[in-house]
């Protein structure tokens, strides 16, 4: 990896946070990207999908010797994908509607290069308790989670009481799924440097 400029296309802490555990030097780079995806697509491949419409938007910037690494992060409920409250009611309705199941949490993340690139996805299984209203109003109030996919963020108070078991890495549930971003990120710089 120290062949590359390793760039992380995001705005969110907790993912330079996570990066930084398993790649000591890369550079934040960021764009507004319109995160819009067809209707048609299956509710499971909207993370992959728009991991890669992010990375799509550096193309022209890259560089021979660049990595970009993009992730979008879906809650998926059956069929329904919850992502960011537009409010405090709707983030109390989210958490209402995951409280006493499981849902999936999954993060698409593309790696891209001029040469190449890869898109995969992780999956982790989330299992919520019955929480009571009084519970859900607690969190919203103090932790305000409108920036958090799901209404929640599995590090805060809610996940503390409020997640029985996870099935899968605890990673993607904050927002990398770190394991499976290493071991691809080491095959992808390899596979380069083999060209």
């Amino acid at each position: 990896m120290e062949n590359f400029n390793i760039i992380l296309a995001s705005k969110s802490p907790r993912r330079k946070e996570l990066l930084g555990n398993i790649v000591p030097n890369f550079i934040l780079k960021t764009k507004d990207v319109e995160e819009i995806y067809p209707k048609t697509l299956a509710v499971k491949e909207v993370a992959a999908y728009l991991a890669k419409l992010k990375a799509d938007a550096f193309t022209e910037d890259l560089k021979p010797n660049d990595i970009v690494i993009t992730s979008d992060t879906t809650v998926v409920l059956g069929k329904t994908i919850y992502g960011k409250p537009k409010d405090r009611q709707d983030a109390i309705e989210i958490i209402q509607a995951l409280s006493g199941k499981m849902h999936e949490v999954i993060t698409g993340v593309c790696l891209k290069n001029i040469y190449k690139e890869e898109v995969f996805s992780c999956t982790t299984k989330v299992f919520f308790k019955t929480l009571s209203l009084e519970e859900i109003e607690y969190y919203v109030n103090r932790f305000k989670p409108y920036d958090k996919a799901g209404a929640y963020a599995i590090q805060e108070w809610i996940g503390f009481i409020g997640i029985e078991k996870i099935e899968g890495d605890y990673n993607n549930i904050v927002g990398l799924p770190l394991q499976a971003l290493h071991t691809k990120l080491t095959q992808f710089c390899n596979s380069l440097l083999k060209a």
